[in-house]
């Protein structure tokens, strides 16, 4: 295996005893050139994020709130993680700079990023690799948007003078140098940034779990881990609420074609799931996992001779994006559409919008089916299969699910049913014992 870039979560560098079991990881594969960390995140369930930490003292200044018993957690954080590690990092003159960015004005986003910037410097130091800002090197235009070529030329030309290198992640720089991070997450996304301007093999994304599972364990007791999926299938199940990765990550890995590994920094022996552009066929499996989500509403509108008046559907999505409404699904049939939106999405606009539908398309009837739940079962196998869906079918009706709403990707790739939010636990654990047991 050629070069790795390794990419540490919050949890994983919360504090000088996680930092130590990142540093063993590390140091047991020299593959792992550069490192990406995030800020220290939550060291038991009560505690605070760094990151979080960094925002309440920019908002305490906002309305001239003191801010300093904040800042000294901060600074007290920072300082036992140094003292714990014994490394040498000058902190104390680090923390004088943020302090006084802090009361000149400075952004909420610099203020956000010196959590990965300080876990940044400590963690170089620990391994004794270079320290290299991704500030000036991860590049946006003025108006925020990330510009990838020039980043990664950018990034590349300076990666090739480290060996080895430690890179803060979450955020990177406008054209005037001021800072500007990514979405909450974002670390992923400099981890696959970083492996693409570095040219890696494998990308692997350190976190606090051993991957991806094929259901949610809140609902399934112990359910298998998934060792491989395709970026399609991950697409999938991350857009139906399987959250491990963020889902931005994708991107720069599968333009580059470079797998992602989703490791346990806990649990470093665990092989983790491996994510990669085309599907890795494994004997015997149909479906690679099961995702979904509660609170939808299915807007069912029928007329007569739809599949005849043109414009018909468009002016169903011209109203709802006049209330700016986001459609999730649209099942259909040749006199029947149904419009899958969110319940929060709908913003109390749900009367508004079957009025103008009335009044605009003047359809036969409208059923509305309120506190819906969606359910994706994903995997490129189902196609192979034969009697999949029958299957899955069969599994709800015998569980005595109603099923509400069926909508199938031309891929055959998912299959997503809609049921009552009452419903959504004993679906996925119907879906989950007929496929897997």
């Amino acid at each position: 295996m050629g070069l790795k870039v390794a990419k540490f979560g919050g949890t994983s560098v919360a504090d000088g005893i996680q930092l130590m079991k990142t540093k063993q990881i590390i140091e047991d594969d020299k593959e792992r050139k550069y490192v990406i960390v995030s800020a220290p995140g939550k060291r038991y369930s009560d505690d605070s994020k760094i990151t979080d930490l960094l925002y309440l003292c920019k908002t305490h200044i906002e309305h001239n709130i003191s801010y300093e018993q904040v800042f000294q957690v901060i600074c007290d954080r920072f300082m036992a993680i140094q003292i714990n590690l014994g490394v040498k990092v000058d902190l104390p003159k680090e923390f004088e700079v943020i302090k006084a960015e802090l009361e000149n004005g400075a952004s909420a986003d610099y203020i956000a990023s010196r959590g990965e910037y300080l876990n940044a410097k400590i963690t170089a130091a620990l391994l004794g690799y270079d320290f290299v800002d991704t500030a000036g090197l991860i590049l946006f235009d003025v108006k925020g948007r990330f510009l990838e070529d020039e980043t990664n030329k950018a990034l590349g030309e300076e990666l090739r003078k480290h060996e080895r290198a430690v890179l803060p992640g979450f955020y990177g720089t406008y054209p005037d140098g001021k800072i500007k991070t990514f979405s909450r997450g974002g670390s992923d996304i400099t981890g696959a940034i970083v492996a693409r301007a570095a040219g890696a093999e494998v990308y692997e994304n350190w976190t606090d779990v051993s991957g991806f599972l094929i259901a949610n364990p809140k609902i399934i007791a112990d359910p298998k881990p998934i060792e491989s999926l395709s970026f399609k299938e991950l697409r999938e199940l991350s857009y139906m609420g399987a959250s491990v990765l963020h889902e931005d990550a994708i991107y720069p890995a599968k333009m580059a074609n470079i797998p992602i590994n989703i490791r346990n920094t806990n649990k470093p022996e665990d092989k983790g799931t491996m994510i990669t552009a085309e599907e890795m066929i494994q004997e015997g499996r149909v479906i690679t996992g099961i995702a979904g989500n509660k609170d939808f509403t299915v807007i069912a509108i029928y007329k007569s001779n739809m599949n005849g008046e043109r414009g018909f559907v468009r002016r169903i999505l011209g109203i709802l994006e006049e209330y700016g409404v986001f459609v999730h699904h649209l099942p259909s049939g040749i006199d029947t559409v149904s419009v899958v939106v969110s319940n929060s999405n709908i913003n109390g606009h749900l009367d508004e919008i079957i009025e103008d539908i009335k009044n605009n398309l003047k359809p036969d009837s409208i059923d509305v089916f309120e506190n819906m739940a969606l359910i994706a079962t994903v995997g490129c196998g189902m196609a192979r299969k034969q009697g999949t869906a029958a299957k899955l079918f069969t599994s709800l009706a015998d569980a005595g699910v109603n099923i509400r709403m069926i909508d199938q990707g031309s891929s055959e790739m998912n299959i997503i049913v809609g049921v009552e939010n009452k419903d959504f636990d004993a679906s996925i654990k119907a879906i989950y014992g007929a496929f897997i047991g």
